[in-house]
């Protein structure tokens, strides 16, 4: 039986919003459950005054808005104080694309209890976050669109939340948007909980409606009251309180690592069970799982969540989320552990990747006018920095100045390859590549659930494209906003990518699509995931106006008049299968007539945008993208002729 008891998410949330960090002497209430672990008899203690809860959503769904609209309620912020949007999403890329790529925590107090919140990402290609953001917190709070209700990713992080046993309480968020449909949201997010085998107790779960962009909330659809405290209430009432051994030695499992500008390395995870010190050189040791040996290691700042900074304390007791300095070598996964009674927890599982891409030396006529970082072992150096907290990416030896790097999709990847130009790298990167395994004697291949709506009259369009990439349906009917019509899939990784720029091509940019990894599944045959070649160009150059006019005709183009161009650079698409080699540098016959320069620039329709991500997409087996802090430039591989095939 579901209790719609929409909880109070976060507005009162803060009243006493300074200085709240609990100090040691936390008041735990104990009980003696007679727990047994190996025979022996464990006290199970609660600390009553702190909650560990992470917000997990399908992406836009509202979550980061959501976080915003509880601080904003618990007064974390002056009252003269201008706030940005997304605070927590500190991260320029962040904010560009509109979603949170990194799990960040702020800490609120509230009616006397501390509530440590974590915002996780949204997109499935950040899945590897959530995964090990759930083995610090307690319970989640679900926010699902009121119009849309359970999507893919939101089927992923509630799967991977009900397995840790943890409690949700359930936001429907955007309720008011005029087709806002909650009864309907509600039973699909039961019948999802009910997919995923929840317990009798996590199906019992706590249900809050809000607006919060508008900071509003309540108990019920229609009616809500100006402020988050609903959801707050909720947190309270339905996250269970952390529960640790009382007497046990300490242990810390690291889920996640930050870096300082004047601490270093700085190590963050959940108290499990005693307690950790500051400047203690001497207590502690650190293991990768039972089977590694300790290490002796320093802990020299201790340091808990305030708002949305971090205080320094002397120590932290269990159940407390912690960050601590000095151990500059400290790895996701790694056990801190008393050196008198060691008790390392198991490292954490995360999915593995499915996507893989080559990150080489730039070998390109213009490699090293843009970028200072251009060799392959300070690609590596980076690449290797990387690991230390993205525990979803692989990094192996590609051979001939190139590296394979594997992650959970092409996003993951990409926002990798932006965070390096920034920084002032020069790339050639490959196109995305499954990766196959064997399964059972096998040959298999990830395949993605994706879902698609669309305006019905695009619908056979877009059955038509799913079905050539391999795809089989799941589902398809009518929705019940619009006159729309959506469609389930089950298709091929390989079939997702590039996918998404031929169906906006085919539905006039109206489609709305969604996709989160599903299973391994026999491999499925050839894809043809391109109808159109590309436009090479000629020579090494500068385009003109008079080259780019002529070349139009073939196709649309990536280049403008005076872009610096080199042979088999690719600056457009062929409007036909099969390349296509043109001279866009081509320069006009003086003659002693009035100049047609104007009439020229006129006639030139305006270059297609290139992007990074629609550059990775579009290329095919032997092209290449060219990534530097100014520029993104494809091109034919070397080797290769103009059909693709190696010579």
């Amino acid at each position: 039986m579901r209790v719609l008891l929409a909880t109070t998410m976060f507005s009162t949330l803060m009243r006493v919003a300074s200085g709240f960090a609990p100090s040691p002497s936390l008041h735990a209430h104990v009980a003696r459950r007679g727990l047994r672990s190996s025979g022996i008899r464990m006290a199970v203690a609660t600390l009553d005054n702190l909650r560990n809860v992470a917000i997990i959503a399908h992406v836009d769904h509202g979550k980061t808005t959501l976080v915003d609209a509880l601080l904003k309620e618990a007064d974390v912020f002056r009252a003269n104080e201008e706030v940005q949007e997304r605070v927590m999403d500190s991260n320029d890329l962040e904010r560009e694309r509109g979603i949170t790529i990194l799990a960040k925590n702020a800490a609120v107090e509230y009616k006397g209890v501390k509530i440590n919140i974590v915002d996780t990402p949204g997109h499935a290609d950040f899945g590897g976050e959530v995964e090990r953001i759930l083995n610090m917190v307690d319970g989640v709070l679900l926010v699902v669109d009121s119009v849309e209700g359970p999507k893919p990713q939101t089927r992923f992080v509630l799967k991977k939340a009900l397995e840790l046993g943890l409690k949700a309480v359930v936001v429907v968020n955007k309720i008011d948007r005029p087709q806002a449909r909650p009864d309907w949201v509600v039973d699909q997010t039961f019948d999802l909980f009910v997919e995923l085998d929840a317990s009798d107790e996590q199906t019992d779960f706590n249900i809050v409606y809000a607006s919060a962009i508008n900071g509003q909330s309540g108990l019920e659809p229609q009616s809500l009251d100006d402020s988050m405290v609903h959801i707050l209430d909720a947190v309270i009432e339905s996250v269970p309180a952390p529960e640790f051994d009382a007497d046990g030695p300490a242990q810390l499992l690291v889920a996640n690592v930050d870096f300082d500008d004047f601490k270093g390395k700085l190590g963050i995870g959940r108290v499990r069970s005693g307690k950790l010190r500051a400047n203690d050189g001497g207590s502690f040791g650190a293991m990768m799982g039972p089977d590694d040996a300790m290490r002796s290691i320093k802990i020299n700042d201790l340091f808990v969540y305030d708002n949305l900074g971090r205080k320094p304390v002397d120590e932290a007791a269990a159940g407390e989320i912690v960050l601590f300095s000095g151990v500059g070598d400290i790895q996701i996964g790694e056990t801190v552990v008393s050196k008198n009674d060691p008790k390392p927890m198991a490292p954490l599982q995360v999915e593995e990747p499915t996507v893989s891409m080559s990150f080489g030396v730039n070998k390109s006529p213009l490699a090293g006018r843009e970028g200072d970082k251009l060799t392959s072992r300070i690609i590596k150096d980076r690449l290797t920095k990387e690991l230390d907290r993205n525990v979803a990416l692989v990094v192996e030896d590609g051979g001939s100045d190139a590296f394979k790097v594997s992650g959970r999709g092409p996003l993951h990847l990409t926002v990798l390859i932006e965070t390096m130009r920034r920084e002032g790298f020069e790339l050639e990167v490959g196109p995305p590549e499954v990766i196959v395994k064997d399964v059972d004697g096998v040959k298999s291949e990830p395949f993605d659930m994706i879902e698609i709506q669309v305006p019905d009259e695009f619908s056979s369009n877009v059955v038509d494209l799913l079905n050539r990439r391999k795809g089989e349906m799941q589902d398809m009917g009518k929705t019940d906003v619009g006159d729309f019509t959506y469609v389930k899939y089950l298709l091929p990784t390989r079939g997702t990518i590039g996918l998404r720029t031929q169906l906006l091509s085919a539905t006039r940019g109206m489609a709305i699509i969604d996709s989160n990894f599903d299973s391994y599944r026999p491999y499925s045959g050839a894809i043809d995931s391109r109808e159109k070649g590309s436009l090479l160009a000629f020579e090494n150059g500068e385009a003109t106006s008079h080259g780019l006019l002529g070349a139009q005709d073939r196709g649309q183009l990536f280049a403008s008049p005076k872009t610096s161009v080199y042979k088999d650079m690719i600056v457009g698409v062929h409007q036909r299968p099969g390349d296509l080699r043109v001279n866009v540098c081509k320069q006009k016959q003086l003659t002693n007539m009035r100049s047609a320069t104007k009439g020229i620039v006129e006639g030139l329709s305006p270059p297609l945008e290139l992007t990074l991500d629609g550059a990775v997409e579009y290329i095919a087996q032997d092209e290449v993208v060219e990534v530097t802090p100014q520029s993104i430039r494809m091109a034919k591989k070397p080797g290769w002729d103009k059909k693709g095939k190696k010579q």
